[in-house]
């Protein structure tokens, strides 16, 4: 069974494309976003975890993680950015690891992940697919997705890689600059 790595900044069209990879390939897709926010819940490990680094009022009050809150303070401060990622990425990678092991059905799964590098997975990958996009695009569809300024959204991406770290690292590049039939073409055009 093949392991594809997709990555790249945010809002560069990574889940996008793996939409399409999923339509073309017949693959399973876990999406490591996903899988933080079931690891979100009430009183998980994972989030007792953060609770115990970042103080509880860093939940809501019935328990659950206040995700916007715990943005706004990570994607301010490196510090705790890094704390976050440490404690973030063993919980995620074990159970992206526990899903891989339970797909018997499927010849190819692909890891929709946007801090692949960071957390070690990319070492699992037998490829890794980077999707770089144009930064006001990437911009507007954050301000969208997340109901965030577009000031929020520049200071997230300023704090991510950027494509020239992606172009020397990964394995293939989708460029999604230009239309979505170019987008769609790229991926049909893949030999994974």
């Amino acid at each position: 069974m093949k392991i594809i790595g997709v990555t790249g900044s945010s809002g560069a069209g990574k889940t996008k494309v793996c939409e399409y990879l999923a339509n073309q390939y017949k693959c399973e897709i876990i999406d490591a976003d996903k899988v933080a926010k079931q690891l979100s819940k009430k009183g998980s490990i994972y989030v007792n975890k953060i609770i115990d680094h970042f103080g509880e009022d860093i939940v809501y009050k019935n328990g659950a993680l206040n995700r916007k809150k715990l943005a706004n303070i990570i994607y301010h401060d490196n510090e705790k950015r890094e704390k976050l990622n440490q404690c973030t990425f063993e919980y995620i990678v074990q159970e992206i690891k526990e899903k891989i092991s339970h797909v018997t059905d499927k010849q190819m799964i692909v890891i929709d992940a946007p801090l692949l590098y960071e957390s070690g997975l990319d070492s699992i990958c037998d490829t890794v697919i980077a999707v770089l996009g144009n930064k006001q695009e990437q911009i507007e569809r954050i301000c969208v997705r997340d109901g965030i300024s577009e000031e929020e959204a520049e200071s997230r991406i300023a704090i991510q890689n950027d494509n020239d770290f992606f172009k020397e690292n990964a394995d293939i590049i989708i460029d999604n600059t230009g239309t979505i039939e170019q987008l769609k073409e790229q991926i049909q055009k893949l030999k994974l």
